[in-house]
């Protein structure tokens, strides 16, 4: 009988590459079944030796056993890792939590920032089923853009909004600003958003407005990933079990929390943006 690894096993694995998105931004690459396995918008808990452990979507599924993860430097445990290099070793759990459900027909995707990463499989997914893809990517300035290479081999450039908060590529403004836009000329069967939440409230709101189904990938502080601790949690969800994709239809139900308040890591409620 062969020995079964369940996804709570901390598995060690060799980074096999790593790629500077930009400044503060690089994607690492390795191999771990498991995690192969995952879906577009789920997330796995990745041990620094020696710092923390803290959890990260997956941005990359495939081909075979390898997959990446797309990290910003923010803090002691994401400067760790991006000290690392291939050949350095990492440990890996998961993957967790409820990703994005591929929706055939009409579908636009809305991201920001570094939110553009759990993006690149999911729009993998939609144009295998044959669905009509368009995206709206938003960043702070045209220094910080990230992935767009790899988008436009997939997508035809008029299906790629590109803004920035200060106009030096693309439109100026804010990626919630094009998505009234385009809601207001066309309709979609679905929306997906990952990002900032201030603009995933702005994403949510107009998805009301034109009564739109929308998928958004929440990020709250997650400790354990596996449901037990409660430091992600939003109203009666759990961000690592019941999500990080919600349903509209879900945060209807914690409109309260969302875009405005979270947990701290002593579990203390905190204004979201703080």
């Amino acid at each position: 009988m062969g020995f079964h690894i369940d996804v709570n096993s901390m598995r060690i694995t060799e980074i096999k590459s790593v790629i500077t998105e930009s400044s503060e931004v690089k994607t690492f690459y390795f191999k771990d079944e498991l995690s192969s396995r995952g879906e577009a918008g789920q997330f796995v808990m990745v041990w620094i030796p020696g710092v923390d452990e803290v959890p990260m979507s997956l941005s990359s599924i495939g081909p075979g056993d390898s997959v990446s993860i797309t990290v910003k430097r923010v803090g002691e445990a994401t400067d760790a890792l991006h000290n690392m290099r291939s050949g350095d070793f990492i440990g890996v759990r998961g993957p967790y939590g409820v990703g994005f459900k591929p929706c055939r027909g009409k579908v636009i995707l809305v991201a920001g920032g570094v939110g553009v990463a759990p993006f690149y499989p999911l729009l993998i997914r939609l144009n295998e089923i044959g669905s009509e893809v368009t995206v709206i990517l938003g960043f702070k300035s045209r220094s910080e853009m990230i992935f767009l290479d790899r988008i436009r081999e997939i997508l035809a450039e008029e299906k790629i909004i590109v803004t920035t908060d200060d106009g030096s590529y693309g439109r100026m403004g804010l990626a919630s600003n094009a998505l009234s836009d385009e809601l207001k000329e066309s309709s979609y069967d679905m929306i997906y958003a990952c990002g900032p939440e201030k603009m995933l409230l702005e994403v949510y709101n107009l998805s009301k407005t034109h009564e739109t189904p929308v998928q958004i990938c929440l990020e709250r502080y997650i400790r354990c990933g596996m449901g037990i601790c409660g430091s992600c949690c939003i109203g009666k969800y759990r961000i690592c079990k019941d999500g990080p994709v919600f349903s509209g239809e879900q945060l209807l139900e914690v409109e309260e929390e969302f875009g405005n308040f979270r947990l701290d890591t002593a579990g203390r409620k905190m204004k979201v943006g703080d």
